[in-house]
Formats: structure tokens, C-alpha cells, sequence
């Protein structure tokens, strides 16, 4: 709220338009006519002292001081984490797919419980069980999908909840393990010769 603060700063300090612009982002013109009340008519003046914006302290350095500027505040407290717990509300349009993101946590994180799953993609335990003992109805119609990229839960939760089963991922093939570069050369076609006359 740029035009709020710089009501407040015009009606509570000695600050120069050009002080209060540079702080704002505004043009130190656009600070005057909001001082002559030509515009920002109504608008309530936004403590920036109380929102922790400024300091007094900066304020009053810098009444002193027309050339300096003003520098925001650092703010210590700690910014409140998103909420991450749980599945978030799923569209009707993308439940279809939540079998298929379960199939395929089913196949390729086995460390993962039936209650993990369930908290992961927002789905029932009977319906887990089905999916994994292949008697669910659809069966024949479900193909495993990663459910990150089906925007069913997040990278971060599923890392989590991997973390959590105590999954450790395989480690890379070394190269005595990696596929012969030899065989690959010898698997690859050769290629069909080509005609003088095509250059």
C-alpha cells in the first residue's frame, strides 16, 4: 500500500517528497499531489512504524539528514510455514486419477504404508488394499502415474513421507555395472548407404 504509507509519512514527519518517494516507490511529483490532496482523496494514512516497515529511529536519521534515504526494517520474527499436512481438497475432475497415482506409489515406493498413501493423495484405505490385491473394479483401466505430476500432492510431502518409511533410494550403476559401450555400438544399425546421385 505505497499511497497509504506515504498519507502517513506526509501527515506524521519533516520527510521530503523525494525521501518519502524513494521509499515508497513513487514519483516524487505523484507525493506532492497527494500532499496538496489532489490525489489519494480518502485514502487512510498506513502505519509503517507499527506494520515494521521503519523504525523511529530511521525516521528521525533521516529528518535529520534530507540527502539520506530510508532503509526498511529487518524483520526477525519468523514467517509463519504454509500449511503442509494432509491432502489439500482434490477437483472433481482430477479424482479420476487419483487410482492411477496410487498404483503407481504402490509399485514404485513399497516402503510406504496404506495410511502414508492415504494422507498423501486423500483417498480411503479399502481403496488402497483393492489397488494393491488387484481386485479393484476399474483394474484393468488403471495405468501407475506419478501423482507429483498429477497435482495430487507436492514433491515436498512426498519426499517427506518417504523420508519418514525410512526409503533410501538405489544408488547410481558404476561403471563396471553401466551397459557395455562396445554392445551398444554393436546394437546400434548401420546406416543405409547412401545414393551418389542425391549428393
Amino acid at each position: 500500500m505505497p499511497k497509504a504509507t506515504a498519507v502517513w509519512l506526509i501527515e506524521n514527519t519533516a520527510l521530503t517528497f523525494e525521501q518519502i518517494a524513494a521509499f515508497c516507490g513513487l514519483h516524487e511529483l505523484e507525493v506532492q499531489s497527494i500532499a496538496d490532496e489532489e490525489v489519494a482523496i480518502g485514502i487512510i494514512g498506513f502505519d509503517p512504524v507499527a506494520n515494521g516497515q521503519l523504525t523511529r529511529e530511521e525516521i528521525e536519521r533521516c529528518n535529520a539528514d534530507p540527502a539520506a534515504r530510508l532503509e526498511m526494517a529487518v524483520q526477525d520474527i519468523p514467517r509463519p510455514a504454509p500449511r503442509t499436512k494432509g491432502p489439500r481438497y482434490t477437483p472433481v475432475a482430477r479424482r479420476q486419477d487419483k487410482p492411477d497415482a496410487i498404483a503407481w506409489l504402490v509399485r514404485h515406493c513399497p516402503a510406504l504404508t496404506d495410511g502414508q498413501i492415504s494422507k498423501l493423495i486423500g483417498t480411503t484405505k479399502p481403496t488402497i488394499v483393492a489397488i494393491r490385491e488387484r481386485t479393484h473394479w476399474n483394474m484393468a483401466n488403471i495405468k501407475p502415474r506419478e501423482p507429483v505430476g498429477l497435482e495430487l500432492c507436492s514433491r515436498v510431502d512426498l519426499d517427506a513421507a518417504l523420508e519418514k518409511a525410512g526409503y533410501v533410494p538405489e544408488p547410481p550403476l558404476e561403471d563396471s555395472d553401466a551397459f557395455p559401450v562396445e554392445q551398444l555400438a554393436r546394437t546400434e544399425p548401420d546406416p543405409p548407404d547412401r545414393d551418389p546421385q542425391l549428393g
